[in-house]
């Protein structure tokens, strides 16, 4: 992990946009919404333009008694500037801390409990319609950042304010808390610090080096993610333009993609599932893409293949990666036209070298297999310091001798190759990867749109499948699909949008089995 340390002084996030822009003062952001903020700005702003509304916004929350040291929760509707706010809270020296606009009012009430008593900064549609009136009590002062609301303080009525130096803080102190996806309950809070941050920066710039920095790129990814801060902080330090996307919608993409076509593209694997129908698009809006680009999570073989093979450029790729919130990128694999064909989804790559470590850590004495995965634990400059409120529980993560467990099964190849198989909580008995029988079941039906195994009770574990445009499933090609595959009860039928995501589009398993255990009046399957 010598690479993350050396010469890592921190990204300081308070200043990254006034770097940007002395860099690549024209360099344009291409948004697919307007900024609730600043939504005169409209649709094509320069890092110029952003690096003054940060500067904007950050002498607003100055004026508003924000200060140094002070955590600063950002929840409001969805938009790009959820992380700007949050890089304007970081110039006045305060910690930002990002609760997804998906959370319910609940949920976010007892995070904003956790962390005694915050500032938040909101806006009227959440504090009318989502947020209860107890935040209020929960809190140190409420910043309306849209519209007004009594007893709290219209950002707009500081407009004007006067503009302050930015301010420098140690970069070993937190810097940005997010939260983690909250399938297994109440989400975490993960703190990271600004050395973590610029650690988790280096193994992304491994992999772009092969692209150039005149390239467009597109992102998608939940705005109150950390990795839609360090992100956003590599690529507009490096010049690429942006395009930010809020909408996944594959219509919108493909009109977006058609007037600014991207050439890299990162988003959720789900997402990047949704637009494998851009690869019949008549506008080819994905032609001109060079590398595509998952956050986290294994992604299925069959949107690995459809989107490279929209591409038309030379030796396009796809640079999939593998961690989780509380690590940042520990490994990753390319997939290229060559080998995508018979590639093993499973097969989530190798560590960046002198940055990661990974071990497999045996369940039963015997090395880890397929038939016998052990637990996956790792090392990264880029880890979390800690779950803010909950030190026993952070501590309990690690190792007796100090690698963090992340909470998957898998196994090590011979040749070094990490390979993940599930969640431990998803484990199903006599299933040695739920994972793997879905990447088969969407290679061998095209029209899935998603497919979920979860348990099935004392019964056979249970398929939940979403079909595009909610077709009906065809009996027969789902009994000649699962044919060789371990016995599975007959497939339930859902709508997309019936199903529990999380902030990052994640289907949430336990909840699923949940509803499908639940009472009678659940919503039926079809």
């Amino acid at each position: 992990m010598f690479l993350q340390r050396l010469g890592n002084k921190g990204i300081q996030l308070g200043t990254v946009f006034d770097r940007a822009a002395a860099r690549h003062p024209a360099s344009p952001v291409y948004l697919d919404h307007d900024l609730d903020i600043a939504p005169e700005l409209g649709r094509r702003v320069t890092l110029t333009e952003i690096a003054e509304l940060v500067d904007d916004f950050a002498s607003r929350l100055w004026a508003a008694q924000v200060r140094p040291g002070e955590r600063v929760v950002i929840h409001k509707s969805d938009s790009f500037d959820i992380s700007l706010l949050a890089y304007s809270v970081a110039r006045v020296g305060g910690v930002p801390v990002l609760l997804s606009p998906k959370l319910d009012g609940a949920t976010v009430t007892r995070l904003l409990q956790r962390l005694g008593r915050p500032t938040l900064v909101t806006d009227q549609v959440k504090l009318e319609q989502e947020l209860p009136p107890e935040v209020f009590g929960s809190t140190e002062r409420v910043l309306v950042a849209v519209g007004g609301f009594p007893g709290g303080t219209s950002l707009a009525s500081l407009a004007g304010a006067e503009r302050v130096p930015p301010v420098t803080m140690p970069q070993d102190l937190p810097a940005l808390i997010t939260h983690t996806s909250g399938t297994t309950g109440l989400p975490k809070l993960a703190v990271q610090t600004g050395i973590t941050i610029q650690a988790r920066c280096r193994p992304q710039s491994v992999l772009l080096a092969p692209v150039g920095r005149r390239e467009p790129v597109a992102v998608h990814v939940s705005f109150a993610h950390s990795r839609m801060i360090s992100g956003t902080a590599l690529f507009a330090l490096r010049g690429h333009p942006l395009i930010v996307m809020r909408d996944d919608d594959a219509a919108r993409a493909a009109e977006l993609f058609a007037r600014v076509p991207p050439g890299v593209i990162e988003s959720h694997p789900n997402t990047l599932l949704h637009w494998e129908t851009l690869a019949d698009h008549p506008a080819e809006p994905l032609a001109k893409v060079r590398c595509f680009s998952n956050t986290f999570d294994a992604i299925h073989p069959r949107t690995v293949d459809t989107l490279l093979g929209a591409s038309r450029r030379t030796m396009p790729f796809f640079a999939q990666t593998y961690g989780q919130s509380e690590t940042g990128a520990i490994a990753a694999r390319t997939y290229t036209r060559r080998h995508r064909a018979g590639a093993d989804g499973r097969c989530v790559g190798r560590t960046f070298p002198g940055m990661t470590e990974v071990r497999v850590v045996s369940r039963d004495g015997l090395p880890p297999t397929k038939s016998s995965p052990g637990h996956i634990e790792v090392r990264s400059g880029g880890q979390i310091v800690t779950y803010f409120g909950e030190q026993e529980r952070f501590d309990d993560q690690f190792s007796p001798d100090g690698w963090w467990r992340m909470g998957d099964l898998g196994y090590r190849t011979k040749w070094g190759c990490l390979h993940l198989l599930d969640r431990e909580v998803d484990e199903i008995p006599g299933i040695s990867s739920t994972l793997e029988i879905e990447d088969k079941l969407f290679t061998r039906l095209p029209e899935l749109l998603e497919v979920i195994i979860v348990p099935g009770g004392s019964g056979a574990p249970i398929p939940v499948v979403c079909l595009r445009e909610d077709r009906p499933l065809d009996p027969a090609r789902w009994r000649a699909a699962v044919a060789g595959l371990p016995a599975l009860a007959e497939p339930v039928q859902r709508r997309l949008d019936e199903l529990p995501h999380t902030a990052t589009t994640k289907v949430k398993r336990l909840e699923l089995s949940r509803q499908l255990a639940g009472p009678q009046d659940d919503p039926p399957a079809r």
